[in-house]
């Protein structure tokens, strides 16, 4: 049960990352508060951390980033303390209660708004925004207006 809860507050982590977005209702909401107001930039870091390592296991990006194994289960047993002390300390009662009124889906759903916190820390850091708003920069300008003028017709 404890191995299934870590993998699905896991998951919810990393589907932060996508655009899916689960629905989920007050108790769920409740939860990921306490999710957030329970962690520290440290740990959000940690998380992310965590969250690239386990990305950089897909064979797409494996050679952009080099984890060892060590390395890789350190940054795993730190998000596993962090999962641990969320859910069983800091966050209990709230995880209890969202269980029960609103299913155990809610665990992925308070993870996956954790996540994106935590992400969003990440991506303000100005080397980071930079880079991201090359992309930006990199765009044709004029077909972008005029896509937008075609869609609003």
């Amino acid at each position: 049960m404890f191995k299934n809860l870590m993998v699905v507050a896991g998951l919810g982590c990393i589907v932060a990352m996508s655009a899916h977005r689960a629905v989920a209702g007050p108790f769920a909401d409740d939860m990921a508060k306490c999710l957030v107001n329970s962690t520290s930039p440290a740990d959000r870091a940690d998380l992310v951390r965590w969250m690239f390592s386990a990305m950089a296991e897909n064979p797409d990006l494996a050679s952009m980033a080099t984890i060892s194994t060590k390395e890789r289960d350190e940054l795993t047993a730190k998000a596993s303390t962090l999962f641990s002390r969320l859910l069983f300390d800091s966050c209990k009662p709230q995880v209890i209660e969202a269980v029960q009124n609103e299913g155990p889906q809610t665990i992925a759903y308070a993870f996956q708004i954790l996540g994106e916190v935590a992400m969003r820390g990440i991506m303000a850091e100005p080397h980071v925004s930079q880079s991201i708003q090359a992309l930006g920069k990199s765009i044709d300008q004029a077909k972008l207006k005029a896509l937008i003028a075609a869609a609003n017709k």
